[in-house]
């Protein structure tokens, strides 16, 4: 008697639970175990799926994860993309509250406006409302919308041509000032998260600096990159060019990376070479001053770099002070770095070469999305009235014990803190942030 293979039954009944598929990203998706109270990988290899459950890892058959992958796929693609229906995001449902990561939570109405609808989320636990956060939830333009301004920005299209193509094309009328501010809040979010990856680098950095026109006056851009990956490991923007701007470069390249590179090549400026006896020379690292251009070992790849921003910094006609100078070159940073495809490297970004995942199609979301996701939680309102209370009453004693505030009094108030539920690493975090070593001691 023949056999009758459940999985795809399976699988679609996954999908009709809810909230058990989540997207990564358009080639990978993370499905909740029926089981174990775990999750799977699912994840397209080229016309294939592949998954980390046991069902397909041994039996190599497709299991019922990868079934309800295509379900939800097949459903996403049939639904008619009207801006009157299609939802806010096209993400999946989210696996835990936004507040207390609690999992008992259901859907309950939708919110819309002018970008279409968006889902709205309760918490049994919390009795909390809230929606699927992702870099966009309070934006009145659509993550498309946005991401294409940032891509075109840093592509060298000047804001007054970017308003104009978002109007020809996506029926979005802004104002040129609204594209600078979503610039410097997106730049300003992609780099703290970017600024904790650790990139894979080799054994040979190139160090350059060049001029840069700010409100009249030039200053020095400062940049060092990895020969094989051509990522671009620290970048400083500084009025002069003495030693120690050439010191804290290095020394902000070795602290990205982790790790000192067998050789540096720079040009002849005299602020390299003491900054490198400062900083490299004891690790018996090989310096390479003033290479000329027909060299084996040359500093054409970082001269390259520099012409790829003044391409840019040349629509602008200079930059109009520090501030806005330091988010532009962090953002070509980023740009340069995690969008921008390589030709040496086969089609890579410098990111990938370096060892970093892969941000799919529309990489400035990505980068977005895993920014926001990389932030620390939300916290909740029992949290915020703990955190509230211990930093009062550590400022009363500081300002000294006219206030009524004594030792003793704080060791009672951390007691009954740790009473109502505040850990030890909330505690340390919050007394660390008034840089009073002393203030540790009340924590034994």
């Amino acid at each position: 008697m023949m056999t009758v293979d459940q999985r795809p039954t399976r699988g679609l009944a996954i999908l009709a639970l809810g909230n058990q598929i989540k997207r990564i990203d358009g080639s990978t998706y993370k499905v909740k175990s029926q089981s174990n109270g775990g999750s799977y990988l699912v994840v397209r290899n080229g016309e294939g799926w592949s998954c980390d459950c046991p069902d397909h890892k041994f039996r190599r058959v497709t299991c019922k994860h990868i079934h309800s992958v295509l379900f939800s796929l097949t459903l996403r693609n049939s639904i008619i993309t009207s801006q009157d229906i299609i939802p806010r995001t096209d993400e999946s449902a989210p696996e835990e509250c936004a507040y207390c990561h609690s999992e008992k939570i259901v859907k309950r109405g939708v919110r819309k406006n002018k970008r279409g609808l968006t889902q709205i989320y309760w918490c049994k636990a919390c009795k909390r409302r809230f929606v699927v956060d992702l870099g966009f939830s309070k934006m009145k333009c659509s993550p498309q919308v946005i991401t294409a301004s940032l891509d075109l920005y840093f592509k060298g299209i000047s804001l007054r041509k970017i308003t104009d193509h978002l109007k020809q094309f996506h029926g979005v009328t802004v104002n040129c000032s609204t594209v600078l501010r979503w610039i410097q809040r997106y730049v300003a979010l992609m780099k703290e998260y970017a600024d904790k990856l650790t990139p894979d680098a080799s054994g040979t950095w190139h160090a350059d600096e060049t001029t840069i026109n700010v409100n009249g006056k030039y200053q020095w851009l400062w940049n060092l990159m990895d020969r094989d990956t051509r990522f671009l490991i620290s970048s400083r923007l500084t009025q002069t060019r003495r030693e120690h701007e050439a010191t804290n470069l290095f020394l902000e390249a070795q602290r990205t990376t982790g790790v000192v590179p067998n050789t540096l090549v720079t040009d002849g400026l005299l602020s390299y070479q003491a900054a490198y006896d400062q900083t490299f020379a004891k690790r018996q690292v090989r310096h390479i001053r003033s290479p000329r251009f027909i060299d084996k070992t040359n500093n054409n790849i970082i001269e390259r770099l520099h012409g790829t921003i003044k391409d840019r910094t040349k629509v602008m006609r200079g930059l109009d002070g520090t501030e806005s100078s330091s988010n532009l070159i962090e953002g070509l940073k980023i740009d340069y770095n995690f969008i921008r495809p390589h030709m040496t490297l086969k089609g890579k970004t410098p990111a990938e070469a370096a060892g970093l995942p892969s941000l799919g199609k529309n990489k400035w979301r990505t980068l977005i999305e895993q920014s926001v996701e990389a932030k620390d939680p939300k916290e909740t309102p029992t949290q915020i009235w703990r955190r509230r209370t211990i930093e009062g009453t550590i400022r009363r004693y500081l300002e000294g014990e006219g206030n009524g505030v004594t030792a003793k009094w704080v060791v009672k108030q951390i007691e009954y803190l740790r009473n109502n539920g505040m850990t030890e690493a909330e505690l340390r975090a919050i007394l660390s942030k008034f840089n009073n070593p002393t203030l540790l001691a009340f924590l034994d």
